[in-house]
């Protein structure tokens, strides 16, 4: 393991490496979401409450979902960068970040959506909307303290500290549902109570998310490498045979 971890930490490799996985990401999230949304939008069953109005769960849910998902991967990679010094921890970190603001940007806007029929208002100073949009806050303020230092290993520790600490929102936005008397609909219960033929098309959106997430962030990744490593050699000569 510690060997396969040492390679990754080769910029060069982890650049070549990524490429190679990005169409493969890039065509099962296609499959999946085109699965998701053609069976969730145009052949589920209509909810007997919620009518139409329900299929906002194949977009929203699968953000939700990969909105915290995306932290805590960001966590594991800055605790590897802080530990291990991992350069490419940092840069992943980085990659990540945006990608993460975005999901939960999708989640908090169709939640206001899905919202305002349910519950009569577009916002609600609900446990679990607010935890959400702190998390969107956490993003933001990663992505900024990482561009606010012209010394990257400096940039990279400090948006590493700010995700660590910033872990704690995880377990509250899962458990608010529990631990208070929200507006919210339990994940939980709903992914028990929901008919299978809702049910399954979902899972095909989050699968679909899960493979668009990892493509969009391994896009993100090869750029940053060429950034930071453009005086190497090997970019340098990379990018010689581009231009040929």
């Amino acid at each position: 393991m510690w060997k396969w971890l040492h390679q990754l930490a080769m910029p060069e490799r982890l650049y070549h490496l990524s490429g190679k996985f990005i169409p493969w990401f890039a065509l099962v999230s296609a499959v999946c979401l085109l699965m998701g949304w053609v069976w969730g939008f145009g052949f589920a069953p209509m909810d007997y409450q919620q009518k139409d109005s329900f299929r906002i769960i194949y977009i929203h849910v699968p953000a939700a979902m990969w909105s915290m998902g995306i932290y805590g991967s960001m966590a594991i990679a800055a605790f590897i960068a802080l530990v291990w010094q991992f350069k490419m921890a940092e840069l992943t970190l980085a990659a990540m970040a945006p990608v993460g603001a975005v999901f939960t940007f999708i989640a908090l806007a169709t939640g206001s959506a899905w919202g305002k029929p349910m519950w009569g208002t577009w916002w609600e100073w609900d446990a679990r909307l607010t935890s959400e949009l702190i998390l969107l806050f956490l993003y933001l303020g990663a992505i900024a303290l990482y561009n606010s230092f012209e010394d990257r290993r400096l940039a990279g520790q400090a948006a590493s500290i700010l995700v660590l600490v910033g872990v704690v929102n995880l377990p509250i936005i899962h458990f608010s549902v529990d631990w208070w008397n929200t507006l919210h609909q339990s994940s939980t219960k709903m992914q028990q109570t929901i008919d299978p033929a809702m049910r399954t098309p979902l899972r095909w959106a989050i699968f679909g998310y899960l493979g668009f997430f990892i493509t969009l962030t391994l896009m993100r990744l090869r750029n940053l490498i060429l950034l930071q490593e453009r005086q190497r050699p090997w970019v340098i000569s990379l990018v010689n045979k581009e231009h040929k």
